[in-house]
């Protein structure tokens, strides 16, 4: 099929997509002459925009440790000691063997699942999880199957009837979903993954990390099963207002993936300045609880305006369906003085196109109250269920 078809498919589906021209300016971003509050954001604990950081970071980093580029991959020349001090650092944090540094959540989940399985393993993925998870499944040589989202009696069977048959079975789930915004029972995947001595539990706690847990260290900590999870893999990039991802693990399976993962091997290291940052912003996340106190507060004004609804985390998805509605709705919010974007296929299902409300800690209860009402009283004028 020509481009020009292709593309003119993609317009009438109402799924063309276009990078935005905007500026920022901390919770706002100016699209044409108007400044619109950014509820697209994963910056969930609004740390992005916080000067007084930049500043301290500015005053701690000497002219030595300003390095902008690492030059080469890390089993080349490319490691630093920066690079050791933050994995230390994780690791030390989840109470773990032992971390490794990534360049982002994409690479983690399109690297790790062909590291560390075989044609003898067994994949067993819940059905929305994101799509780099579900290119790492593609890539490796397991077997995978896809169980109903949150659905553990599926899974539970699924697991029963195929252990034995694989000499390894990795359960593979997020713990925030990203398009859905609910939250994976953790203690119940721990509980299936134990029965078993052959499996494994992989969690990613992208959008947890930073902004869930007494200390912020996701999911797995507010759930209390950071002991239990074999393989967690988080981001730098959204609620920790850096570049990166890092995964916690046992030091067998760090040395396995230094070894196997193509997608860390192949490829130029962070540069160590970002890392450096990325540690500066990792020490203060424990202290962060006014800010993840705030992101609860905004969760539960939202479950009250709209209980139907079910609002689980930090990421509000307001369901459409159709995606010329979904890109409608959006140009309304944005002449109410919201910027909110819509999320259509193949990022979620057909006929489940949304707009993805991400709450960050800089949005005020006035804010919100009036994000409400713009909701409400736009909701009946594109007929939505």
């Amino acid at each position: 099929m020509e481009i020009e078809e292709r593309l003119k498919q993609i317009r009438e589906a109402g799924t063309f997509r276009s990078l935005p021209h905007i500026s920022h300016n901390g919770k706002y971003i100016k699209e044409g002459d108007a400044w619109l509050l950014n509820v697209s954001s994963n910056d969930y604990l609004g740390l992005s925009s916080v000067n007084s950081f930049r500043k301290e970071f500015a005053s701690v980093c000497d002219e030595s440790q300003a390095i902008y580029t690492s030059s080469s991959a890390r089993l080349l020349t490319g490691n630093f000691p920066i690079y050791d001090d933050l994995e230390a650092l994780i690791a030390r944090r989840y109470g773990r063997e032992a971390a490794l540094l990534l360049n982002s959540g994409y690479h983690a989940n399109i690297g790790i699942l062909p590291a560390v399985t075989t044609a003898s393993s067994l994949i067993i993925a819940d059905k929305l999880v994101h799509a780099s998870i579900i290119d790492g499944i593609n890539l490796s040589r397991a077997k995978a199957v896809r169980y109903r989202h949150n659905d553990y009696a599926q899974l539970e069977r699924l697991l029963d009837e195929n252990h034995s048959n694989y000499d390894c079975v990795v359960l593979v789930t997020e713990s925030i979903f990203s398009m859905d915004g609910d939250i994976c029972n953790l203690c119940k995947m721990v509980e299936l993954k134990k029965r078993y001595p052959n499996v494994l539990l992989y969690v990613d706690e992208a959008h947890a990390v930073g902004a869930c847990g007494a200390t912020g260290l996701g999911q797995a900590e507010e759930q209390g099963v950071l002991a239990d999870v074999d393989i967690l893999v988080g981001t730098f990039g959204k609620a920790l207002a850096s570049v990166g991802a890092f995964v916690v693990t046992s030091e067998k399976m760090k040395q396995l993936l230094i070894n196997c993962m193509r997608s860390s091997i192949f490829t130029t290291a962070l540069p160590p300045i970002n890392v450096l940052w990325s540690k500066f912003i990792f020490e203060k996340i424990p202290f962060m609880t006014a800010e993840r106190a705030q992101l609860k507060r905004l969760e539960q004004m939202l479950q009250t305006a709209f209980p139907e609804r079910r609002v689980s985390s930090q990421i509000f998805p307001f369901l459409i369906g159709d995606s010329l509605e979904a890109i409608r709705f959006s140009e309304c919010l944005k002449k109410k003085g919201f910027y909110a974007l819509p999320v259509r296929p193949p990022t979620v299902p057909e006929g489940t196109s949304r707009i993805r409300f991400s709450l960050t800690a800089q949005i005020t209860e006035e804010e919100m109250i009036r994000l409400i009402e713009v909701l409400k009283e736009l909701s009946p004028n594109l007929n939505l269920d």
